[in-house]
């Protein structure tokens, strides 16, 4: 997931002409369906890569080096928070031509 954290994706909301999300499919609805489910997999994939350096901190005791740890948590957590939402990356990887889509046929 190290590829999404290097993007130069902004981590603010951007106002976006809406003809330029229907070139590649034809559709503005299934642009926004392609766009939906790549955030989905960025969202999923990030959970879990969170809970894993999260789940290290887990521990059945209390002892005095909690604290540290308590710290290094939220930093941890802080750092997530900061990173672009999913919707913005995957918007992001769609209008880049990085999101390989197919179109199952009826």
């Amino acid at each position: 997931m190290n590829n999404v954290v290097k993007n130069t994706t902004p981590t603010s909301t951007i106002t976006r002409d809406v003809r330029e999300l229907d070139v590649k499919t034809g559709n503005i609805y299934e642009s926004i369906v392609v766009i939906s489910r790549r955030a989905n997999q960025i969202s999923s994939a990030l959970k879990e890569e969170l809970n894993s350096k999260l789940s290290e901190f887990a521990t059945s005791n209390d002892n005095l080096e909690e604290v540290f740890e308590n710290r290094e948590q939220i930093e941890i957590s802080k750092y997530y928070e900061r990173m672009p939402k999913a919707t913005l990356l995957a918007t992001q990887e769609f209008l880049e031509d990085k999101i390989y889509q197919r179109k199952l046929e009826e």
